[in-house]
């Protein structure tokens, strides 16, 4: 484990803050329908190089989608909106796209999520010593049926998404949010995940410290960058209760 010097004098943590996706979970099969496979099925395939990777078509990092996020419908109609306009973009016919978009809306939340080996033990270890444990994802509205359904619902006090909150990480309000829920200030928090800007620079710019999950079986690719202050580096959340 590579750390970075912790600051003296430091208040006590009160509040574990946790990313979710690549940090609690991970993707297994069956793996979601690729949106290429969409196109195909529909007879649409010419437009598949237009479309772009699967992965690149939702809403940007650091994105306020506030004004769509009132409710789930409203949300929930905006995400296959965007789908559907997109495709138009594309050069789908609009007799399609409607249709297209609703198929990929629901392809690309067909996940199947597992947990990490590590995490029901350090949550419960964190809850044990009175901290309270919170989620802050870059997720769509139902985070607490994606919680519920790998256990966890027992092992998390509190718990914001983007899409309800309106805004994605690293974007300074869905950090506020989340340490609303928490009830903590920023500097009682610990932020916990594994994609650089959303987890480790949107919440040290916020006034929390940061813990950078560096996984050997990691979905984030590349190297891992150099710590600011305020900063750790772990690659088992099982390293974590001793930097509390």
């Amino acid at each position: 484990m590579t750390t970075a010097q912790r600051p003296g004098g430091s208040p006590a943590v009160k509040a574990v803050i946790f990313d979710f996706y690549g940090t609690l979970v991970r993707l297994v099969p069956p793996m979601p329908p690729s949106h290429a496979s969409v196109f195909e099925r529909r007879g649409l395939g010419e437009y598949v190089e237009r479309w772009g990777d699967q992965w690149s078509v939702g809403p940007a990092d650091g994105e306020d989608n506030r004004a769509h996020s009132v409710d789930e419908a409203t949300y929930r109609a905006w995400e296959v909106d965007r789908l559907r306009r997109r495709a138009l973009e594309c050069g789908v016919p609009a007799e399609e796209a409607g249709p297209l978009a609703v198929e990929l809306d629901r392809a690309t939340k067909s996940l199947t999520l597992e947990l990490f080996p590590d995490v029901t033990a350090v949550l419960a270890q964190l809850r044990g010593r009175g901290l309270r444990v919170g989620l802050c994802s870059n997720w769509y509205w139902d985070l607490d049926r994606a919680v519920a359904s790998c256990g966890l619902s027992d092992l998390v006090d509190a718990g914001v998404t983007s899409a309800r909150v309106g805004v994605r990480k690293p974007h300074p309000a869905i950090y506020r949010a989340a340490l609303d829920a928490c009830g903590v200030a920023p500097e009682e928090a610990l932020f916990v995940g594994d994609v650089w800007a959303a987890d480790v620079v949107g919440p040290l710019a916020g006034g929390i410290r940061a813990v950078h999950l560096w996984r050997p079986d990691r979905a984030v690719d590349g190297v891992a960058p150099p710590l600011p202050d305020r900063a750790h580096r772990i690659t088992s959340l099982h390293s974590l209760p001793e930097l509390l």
